[in-house]
């Protein structure tokens, strides 16, 4: 009788757990998460990467290297838009989330919900939490929590692993500019 008891209040609870998860998956997509079909499109093979990324992306995205700081244009990027995984196009940050970290590398404050993943990272002996991009798990830094206010975290991304988006009507201007001088 005590087995049967115990039975059921396991299955109840795995029950719950399980709408718990499915309520979270749910509520990760309505918020910009990521889909098991968007990511089951983007796993791609070793031979269809290297071929869609540039060496140094490659590099990075897919082998979670590093660049060296101070080695990207995004580092300086001033103007309104969002910014990419390089791999896939999933918007990862927004220009009102970045911050002039000092680092040599693009850093952001905050993230659009649902589109990273985070690991443990031990390959400097001490752990660091490692983050990706949530539909195609391209490597793109490390998050700290050393940043500024609203979150305190700063997350240290790699600019080869990233593509910028102007704002519309921003692209359009700078275009004016160019065509009148």
């Amino acid at each position: 009788m005590f087995a049967r008891r115990q039975f059921i209040a396991g299955a109840g609870a795995l029950g719950l757990m399980g709408a718990l998860i499915v309520s979270r998956a749910a509520s990760d997509e309505a918020a910009g998460g990521v889909t098991a079909a968007d990511k089951e499109k983007w796993a791609l093979s070793e031979k269809e990467w290297r071929a869609r990324l540039t060496p140094d992306q490659f590099r990075v995205l897919r082998k979670e290297g590093t660049e060296r700081p101070f080695t990207s244009p995004l580092n300086d990027e001033k103007r309104a838009g969002v910014y990419a995984c390089a791999g896939c196009g999933l918007e990862l940050f927004t220009s009102d989330q970045k911050f002039d970290s000092g680092t040599g590398w693009p850093s952001f404050f905050d993230v659009i919900p649902g589109r990273i993943e985070t690991k443990t990272d031990f390959k400097l002996v001490y752990p660091r939490t490692e983050y990706h991009c949530a539909r195609c798990g391209g490597h793109q830094g490390h998050v700290f929590k050393d940043g500024p206010a609203p979150t305190g975290l700063r997350y240290c991304n790699n600019g080869v692993a990233l593509s910028f988006r102007p704002t519309a009507g921003v692209a359009d201007e700078a275009a004016a500019e160019d065509a009148a001088s």
